[in-house]
Parts: structure tokens; C-alpha cells; sequence
């Protein structure tokens, strides 16, 4: 499918928005607060019930799977195929090594680490927009290692990292450019195919990072097209886990020196045994996705189906944000609600997640979230006494937003529900 052909996005047909819900656990209730509607899945997303049940049956078996017998084999099996799926989610088939952490700020700071230390340079760029798991690497390692740290400012206009704002500040001696892939405050999503290639104009061989954290569960993200050094993101923002971390480096990055097991031929960015369990929850992470696309094409390929799953994901996202926004006479949406606004909202919903930075005229954000839950209805106030808001939020002249971040296990009767609550709030 070309995306493009959809400004406005594609809604799942109701039936398999039906069979996508129900893979998901917790999506319309909490077992002890009754019904709700969860928005909040920037926070961390909803889990589907496959990763748990995974994860569970992997875990109860107490063999290490680097012995010879049967259960050993089958665990370690699953390692491998864990990471054979989370190199169909960078597209990194053969090329480079994957990371694993327990978070993936961890993964940031040791790809961050590992070039500031290894790699010359009298400066290193790192965005306004970028999570403190980047900007603080860089922070520490640029200043250890002597250099300038150069930041990016966000166009106000739009909530993202201008092209031209990067190549304002890459030199011919920077080291390193570190730049988020979307924004989890403004909902933006970066052009990174271009940042990388101005950036890399002015400097050939610039080692170049990019947080996806926020983007892996709205849209794909592909290294060897983008020619990125380094990616991450955490499996709990895409339906799974929490305490898994992954990302990507290339085969330049992984060659720098750092830490590791000397003995450790196969991979030497792996330190100690790996969890069978999480690289099993990784893949049920991987079969949903494919499951959505053999809905739509007949392939036998993964990384295919994969691609068909996302794109087919992100369209569903982008109609529900549509609705959102514009509503139906029935439910006016926000741009229709007096005294209730989205930041950064522009007519063309491309290079946009399902991220919505929805402020008020006659209530503070933190105020706004309490009448929300009394709602049943669960989001979250990024605000600037967070430091992990602070320096997304100022830029833009604002103390605060309220972040609203639906799945794409949702449907249009959630965005009419959610937008009655927000009508609601909006005339108090």
C-alpha cells in the first residue's frame, strides 16, 4: 500500500478492530478501578496477552540454553529468534548487532559511550526534543571527552527538529549527531532520512543516533535505508515487556572499543546469559504485527508482513487521529470544542504519531488529568516541574500539556467517548 494515498488515514474494517482488541490485555477496564479508557500509552503501551503468555511458559524452564539437551535447544531457539525479530523491526537482516538492556536508556547511553570515547571530534549535537537518556549521555560524555555539546531548537511551528536546523550545526568536526526519531511531547515525527543526509554532506563519516522509542509502535523504522549508526527502543512501548531495551548498531560502531566478554567470539556486545523468556515475548511482539498483515497481502516473508502490519497500523492511527481532531456532527472533535486545543495541530497529519499535546483555556493540565479520571479516562500531564518534560516543553513557550496517546487496539467509539469527556472539561 502507498500511504500517501491516505491524508486522512484507514480505519481497520470493525471486525478485525474487534479481533485486535481482544489481543490486549486491560484495554477497556482495570481488573480493580472498573471500566476506563486508557490513553496513556506513550507512558507505556497496553500488553498484548500473547507476550505475557510467552514470556510466562519460557520462564517456568530452569535450563540454561547454552547446554546440549532437548529443553536447552528448544530454549535457545528462542533466543534466536528473538533477535531474527528485532532485526526484522530495525530491517538490519544481516548487517550490524543487536543490543539488549534492561531499558532502553541504557542502550542510549552505551551507544553514546562507546562513540564519544572512541571518536574524534571537537563537538557533538543532540536535539531540545531528545529524551534525557540521550541528551544526558551526551551531555556527560561530550563534556569528558572535551567537547562542545551543540543543541538543536524545535521549530514552534510545527513541535519538530527542522533539517536545517541540524545542518546549522554538523561540522566537519563534529563527532557525533544524536537526534530523536519522534517527539513523545509534540507527537512529530522527525525527517531523518534527510537529517542524515545533510548532516552527512557536511561530514562524510559523522556517526549519527536516533531514539525511536516513542516511534516503533506508530510506524517502521528501517536502518539500512536511513544508514544509522544506532537505534533503540523498549519493548514496553510496543505491547510488551517491561525491563527489555533493544537497539541497533552498525558494524563501524560495534568495531569501537568497549566493554565486553573476551571469550565471547559470537557476539561481543552481549555480556552474560540472555533471558529466553524476553526474546520470546519479543517475537509474540513481532507475530502480531505479521498477523495484521497477512490480513491484508499473502506473503510467507516476515519482514513483509511486518511492513504491511505497520503501515496498516499507522493508517489506523492516523484515521483515529483524524476523528479525533475533526470529529462528526453527532461528537465535535477538539478543533470544534471552545477553549480546547492540540498544539502543533496542522492541516496534513503526516510525519505525525498518535500523539496528541492537548492544552486548555480554563484549566491547568494537571487539573484537566483529575477531571479525566473522574471520566474513567486515563492521561497524563507532561508538565515542566518533570525534568523529563522541562527542556521539551520550554522551547515552545509552555508549562504544560496533557499528553493523549490511544493504541492502535482502539477504535472510533473510544475517540467519541474521550472526546465527550474532553467537551466536558472544556466548559467547566
Amino acid at each position: 500500500m502507498n500511504i500517501k494515498d491516505y491524508p486522512q488515514g484507514l480505519l481497520f474494517d470493525e471486525k478485525l478492530q474487534a479481533e485486535i482488541k481482544e489481543r490486549f490485555w486491560n484495554v477497556d477496564s482495570d481488573p480493580e478501578a472498573g471500566k476506563r479508557l486508557f490513553f496513556e500509552n506513550a507512558g507505556g503501551s497496553l500488553r498484548l496477552k500473547a507476550v505475557n503468555r510467552a514470556y510466562e511458559e519460557a520462564d517456568t524452564f530452569p535450563d540454561c540454553d547454552s547446554r546440549k539437551h532437548p529443553r536447552a535447544k528448544a530454549l535457545r531457539q528462542l533466543t534466536l529468534n528473538g533477535f531474527r525479530d528485532l532485526r526484522i523491526m530495525f530491517n538490519a537482516p544481516k548487517y550490524g548487532q543487536i543490543i539488549a538492556e534492561k531499558s532502553s536508556s541504557k542502550v542510549m547511553f552505551e551507544m553514546v559511550r562507546t562513540v564519544l570515547e572512541n571518536v574524534r571530534g571537537t563537538n557533538v549535537v543532540v536535539t531540545d526534543l531528545d529524551h534525557p537518556s540521550a541528551y544526558d549521555s551526551v551531555m556527560y560524555y561530550g563534556r569528558k571527552a572535551g567537547m562542545e555539546v551543540r543543541i538543536a531548537k524545535p521549530n514552534k511551528v510545527t513541535g519538530g527538529i527542522d533539517v536545517e536546523e541540524i545542518e546549522r550545526l554538523v561540522d566537519k568536526d563534529t563527532a557525533l549527531l544524536v537526534c530523536i526519531y519522534a517527539s513523545n511531547h509534540t507527537g512529530a515525527v522527525m525527517d531523518m532520512k534527510e537529517i542524515v543526509a545533510r548532516a552527512r554532506a557536511a561530514k562524510p563519516d559523522l556517526y549519527i543516533i536516533s531514539d525511536a522509542v516513542q516511534h516503533m509502535p506508530h510506524g517502521l523504522v528501517d536502518v539500512q535505508d536511513l544508514n544509522l549508526d544506532g537505534i533503540n527502543f523498549a519493548a514496553y512501548k510496543i505491547f510488551g515487556c517491561r525491563g527489555f531495551g533493544a537497539g541497533y548498531v552498525s558494524d563501524r560502531l560495534a568495531a569501537l572499543d568497549h566493554p565486553g566478554i573476551f571469550g565471547n567470539l559470537g557476539d561481543p556486545w552481549e555480556i552474560g546469559g540472555p533471558a529466553p523468556a524476553m526474546y520470546a515475548s519479543v517475537s509474540a511482539i513481532v507475530d502480531h504485527v505479521c498477523w495484521i498483515g497477512s490480513r491484508y497481502i499473502d506473503s510467507t516473508d516476515r519482514r513483509e508482513l511486518y511492513v504491511e502490519g505497520m503501515e496498516r497500523i499507522e493508517m489506523h492511527e492516523r484515521a483515529l487521529l483524524y476523528r479525533a481532531l475533526e470529529g462528526t456532527k453527532e461528537v465535535p472533535g477538539i478543533r470544534h470544542i471552545p477553549h480546547a486545543r492540540v498544539e502543533f495541530d496542522r492541516e496534513s497529519l503526516e510525519n505525525r504519531d498518535f500523539i496528541m499535546p492537548l492544552t486548555f483555556d480554563n484549566i491547568s493540565c494537571p487539573d484537566a488529568v483529575t477531571e479525566y479520571v473522574k471520566r474513567d479516562v486515563i492521561v497524563y500531564d507532561r508538565s515542566d516541574s518533570n525534568y523529563y518534560s522541562v527542556r521539551s516543553l520550554h522551547p515552545f513557550d509552555l508549562a504544560g500539556i496533557v499528553r493523549v496517546s490511544p493504541l492502535h487496539c482502539h477504535g472510533v467509539e473510544d475517540i467519541d467517548t474521550f472526546l465527550k469527556a474532553t467537551a466536558q472539561i472544556a466548559a467547566l
